[in-house]
């Protein structure tokens, strides 16, 4: 009983670990989504922060400095393409997927180029790397009669140990409900996304809150790729977000730009992850060992499978993907 409640906490601790840059990601997407730009650019700007996050993070040995440099390349990707498609009515998504092709050449580029080491950055000391949060108690509550063999794994393996990001992530999630549907920016956001011209007549800059939505955007990718190679890993490899980027796009698409459901996306997909990883080289009786890279595309066949049966009508925004240009 104990070793599969043991199991158990450890592969939900794993989703959360690994859910943390996909929900990042996908409440970045949304915000300018939701503001009608369509920025299939999320991978890119992922990438891109987890470089420069890493390059710094070893060069100044400050995962402060390293997690400030990711934000700032987040940001500064963000307004490329805010300044593509916002200002000169470029096409969002020719704009998106000019950005992934960007950073997948350029971030290894720079990598050789600086550290010689391949296209990656040095391993990242532990100095480096954003802490975990070690909270107190563990031992004692162990120790308390009947609750404890219970409570105690729970506390240890869920809530112990996280990346500071983690809980950053857990606080973006409330935060995001209430600024979408309780503040006023989330209504202009909201409006801005379903009917630009009604926003303009009211005397709104459209392209001014679709610029602050591209800026929280690229805060947010920023972060996660930062999350990916200064918090859940120790350094930058080549094409290290592996697709999470466009995970995120689908875990929006499948939880309908609403923060709930899109939530319980990202967990899904990250609880897929973690059992995929799980399973490499498990013997299964009667089958064998599973080869790992039919283990590896589960996540990716799960996606696939959700948006294109079980989603039901994913209306997005009316004005998504749609330049604004105003009349004369």
């Amino acid at each position: 009983m104990e070793d599969a409640l043991l199991l158990a906490l450890q592969l939900l601790s794993a989703t959360i670990r690994v859910a943390t840059p996909l929900v990042l990601a996908a409440f970045a997407g949304m915000y300018c989504e939701r503001s009608g730009v369509v920025d299939i650019g999320l991978e890119g700007k992922m990438l891109a922060g987890a470089f420069f996050s890493a390059a710094v993070a070893s060069t100044t040995l400050n995962p402060w400095l390293g997690l400030l440099a990711g934000i700032a390349a987040g940001v500064a990707l963000a307004l490329v393409h805010g300044f593509a498609c916002i200002t000169h009515n470029g096409n969002q998504v020719v704009s998106g997927m000019a950005i992934n092709i960007l950073v997948a050449g350029l971030a290894p580029t720079l990598a050789y180029a600086w550290f010689q080491q391949g296209g990656q950055t040095p391993l990242l000391p532990n100095q480096a790397r954003i802490p975990a949060v070690e909270l107190p108690g563990v031992d004692a509550l162990a120790g308390v009669p009947v609750l404890g063999p219970v409570l105690g794994p729970v506390y240890r393996e869920l809530l112990n140990g996280n990346n500071v990001l983690i809980w950053v992530t857990l606080v973006l999630v409330i935060a995001t409900q209430w600024v979408l549907y309780r503040s006023r920016f989330g209504l202009r956001l909201r409006a801005v996304g379903e009917n630009p011209a009604a926003v303009d007549t009211a005397g709104l800059s459209v392209a001014k809150l679709r610029y602050q939505a591209l800026l929280v955007t690229g805060a947010l990718t920023g972060m996660a790729g930062s999350y990916l190679s200064t918090g859940h890993g120790a350094g930058f490899v080549r094409d290290m977000t592996a697709g999470k980027g466009y995970l995120a796009l689908a875990a929006l698409i499948f939880g309908k730009w609403r923060p709930g459901p899109t939530l319980f996306a990202c967990l899904l997909f990250a609880f897929t992850d973690a059992v995929q990883v799980r399973l490499q080289g498990v013997e299964l009786p009667g089958i064998g060992v599973i080869p790992v890279q039919f283990i590896q595309m589960l996540p990716y066949v799960l996606t696939v499978l959700l948006l294109a049966g079980f989603v039901g009508k994913a209306i997005a925004p009316k004005a998504s993907g749609i330049p604004y240009v105003k009349e004369r």
